[in-house]
């Protein structure tokens, strides 16, 4: 039988999502979902008609969803589900100031997930990302391995893209990692990031790097202040399509990503941003890096951070 992959949201990030997961033709169907009445059908019917063109045999389908679940049947079998239902935000938001009405949007997909789609992994994308993490894990009541959230992938892409254009070299021969929250409490990692296999310490000076993981924590919302209507969908659904093929092929390529940590540097107990093996079953283990001191402080400092919000979403 051939794999089957659901995203949940047709806006921009759902629908490249689908497009990106079409075009890998490792999947037998790809499911778009939206409250929008024909918008992920038309979306489907446009994507299959690009088949011939782009030389993929995957067929796309786009159900309408209701409010009381009517249409999620059409994501039964699914052994992902990409999770981007939620609204983006306005320039000047922080990804905080989604909570409240985010939290309810991801609660009823996750329920509607767990109850037609009981064995999937599910990825999270909807902001703030940790936080709708974890409440999609407590509202599908899956295994916590089962749930994860997009961040590293994204946050790495834009340091190793900002690094590559200040030393004027090629993406392919950057190596950059961002650990810790999706946000202000992001931890990008210099001493694990290399340029042609040498340390990125040796290729720049500590100020520019300094102000390159200042630019990748605001990478964001330098986008969403430019388009002033909407957030990124480019590079985080190349981010969401790859986690997503990685758990369809049960690949067990390490990326960083949002993964329930218990015990791994010393912190437990939280969805946080780290290196994680990915496969069928979602987070096969958590790849613990040598981080330095520094390091190791401030993604500690990103747990309790992350912590405390997690901890209000119960109630949600």
């Amino acid at each position: 039988m051939g794999k089957k992959v659901t995203v949940v949201g047709a806006g921009f990030y759902g629908s490249t999502t689908a497009q990106r997961l079409a075009e890998y033709d490792v999947f037998e169907t790809v499911v778009i979902t939206d409250i929008v009445e024909g918008k992920p059908a038309g979306l489907a019917l446009d994507l299959n008609q690009s088949r011939p063109v782009e030389g993929f045999e995957t067929t796309v389908v786009g159900v309408t969803t209701g409010p009381d679940g009517e249409g999620y049947e059409a994501i039964a079998g699914s052994d992902v589900v990409v999770v981007t239902a939620g609204l983006p935000r306005k320039p000047g938001m922080s990804r905080m100031d989604l909570l409240e009405t985010n939290a309810k949007i991801v609660r009823q997909v996750a329920e509607n997930v767990a109850r037609h789609a009981p064995d999937a992994v599910v990825i999270v994308v909807s902001n703030p990302l940790d936080e709708m993490t974890a409440l999609a894990q407590l509202a599908t009541g899956f295994p916590k391995n089962r749930v994860l959230g997009q961040a590293g992938m994204l946050d790495s892409a834009r340091f190793t893209n900002f690094v590559a254009e200040a030393l004027s070299v090629p993406v392919r021969s950057v190596k950059t990692l961002t650990l810790g929250s999706h946000g202000d409490t992001m931890v990008p990692v210099p001493s694990m990031s290399t340029v042609d296999g040498r340390p990125l310490r040796e290729a720049m000076p500590a100020e520019q790097i300094e102000e390159l993981v200042v630019k990748t924590r605001n990478g964001g919302a330098e986008v969403v202040a430019l388009l002033k209507t909407g957030s990124a969908y480019y590079a985080p659904s190349a981010a969401a399509a790859r986690m997503a093929r990685a758990v369809a092929e049960d690949s067990g390529e390490v990326m960083p990503v949002c993964a329930w940590v218990d015990g791994e540097y010393g912190i437990s107990g939280v969805y946080l941003g780290v290196e994680a093996e990915i496969g069928a079953e979602g987070v096969r283990r958590i790849i613990e890096t040598n981080l330095d001191p520094d390091e190791l402080s401030s993604l500690k400092s990103a747990a309790e951070a992350v912590r405390t919000k997690q901890s209000d979403i119960t109630h949600m």
